[in-house]
């Protein structure tokens, strides 16, 4: 076994323990009605688990409070510093309106790469189109209106447009789109909020949506860029320009062409592990649950090294999460 080989599958397993940390942090607040409450107890936990591995981390995608502690913004180091250089990329809580009001699908979700593995974006919105394994190489393309990817994909997987199942955000600015699709005859699942699942929903397995469409953000954009690395779909994202500010920012971080495509590989490149744990119950994972003294989470982790996906499910004894032996 190589040496690449070893850290992958050695970080696979911590980053599991990163993400099951700020999902029991997250749970507790479940309901609260405060999603800025719900994230920093989210935020906290994953921090203090980053801090302890044994990596030379740097995050590209992260989050946190501008002046307040503790925070981890992009350019932030974590891990011991000892261990290989990574790229990190995180979301504490994907969907923490979903936590506030105790609704479903929340994950936690952090993943890792080789240095400079990660596109870095800025904090603005982007415009996705993504698919499952085993299709052409470009059967859907952003640049296409939602009538030809939506007719292509059917012919594609040798169903009837009106089987097709498309997943989207349910937001003011999708009313279009929405519109469109409806015209085709496909079918719709409108999400409150997390895109990353949703992405992740078109390659799941068992899974029963078939493309994913519509702006959301750009960070969340590379995570799941990051596990379709592991799950095998595919991806097209473009940065969204709606003001001077999102000009400013894309120039800011480097980017030369705003209206660039970017496929999977520019978005999550090099040997690249991807770990989320359901906080509320969902249809991907199921929530935290409380049971005879101990904490139970269900997880998935993602390596681009084998294509190998591990659900994980986790019993935490409460009196160890709790200090008291």
């Amino acid at each position: 076994m190589n040496e690449n080989m070893i850290v992958d599958r050695n970080l696979a397993l911590e980053a599991v323990r990163v993400t099951e940390a700020a999902a029991i942090a997250a749970s507790r607040m479940m309901g609260c009605g405060d999603e800025r409450l719900a994230d920093m107890a989210a935020l906290e936990a994953m921090q203090r688990s980053l801090n302890r591995l044994d990596v030379d981390g740097t995050i590209r995608i992260g989050d946190g409070f501008s002046g307040e502690s503790p925070a981890m913004h992009s350019g932030s180091r974590v891990g011991t510093g000892k261990g290989p250089k990574v790229d990190v990329a995180l979301v504490p809580i994907e969907g923490k309106s979903i936590v506030a009001r105790g609704g479903a699908n929340a994950l936690s979700v952090v993943a890792m790469a080789e240095d400079g593995g990660f596109l870095v974006v800025p904090d603005i919105y982007m415009d996705k189109i993504a698919v499952g394994p085993g299709l052409p190489e470009g059967i859907v393309d952003l640049d296409n209106a939602p009538d030809v990817n939506i007719t292509s994909l059917a012919k594609a997987k040798g169903i009837a447009v009106e089987e097709l199942i498309v997943c989207l955000l349910d937001r003011p600015r999708h009313t279009k789109l929405v519109t469109k699709i409806r015209e085709t005859g496909a079918k719709l699942r409108l999400i409150q909020d997390g895109d990353v699942s949703g992405v992740l929903a078109t390659s799941w397995p068992d899974g029963d949506i078939d493309v994913y469409m519509g702006i959301g953000g750009a960070q969340q954009g590379v995570l799941a860029a990051a596990a379709l690395r592991g799950l095998g779909g595919q991806m097209q994202t473009r940065l969204v320009t709606r003001n001077s500010d999102d000009r400013a920012a894309i120039q800011n971080i480097g980017i030369e062409d705003p209206d660039r495509k970017y496929n999977v590989m520019e978005m999550a490149s090099g040997i690249v592990t991807f770990a989320a744990t359901g906080v509320t119950y969902g249809a991907l994972l199921g929530g935290v649950k409380r049971q005879r003294g101990h904490i139970i989470t269900e997880s998935v982790v993602l390596r681009s090294m084998s294509g190998t996906i591990r659900f994980i499910k986790g019993l935490h004894n409460l009196d160890h999460l709790n200090g008291r032996t």
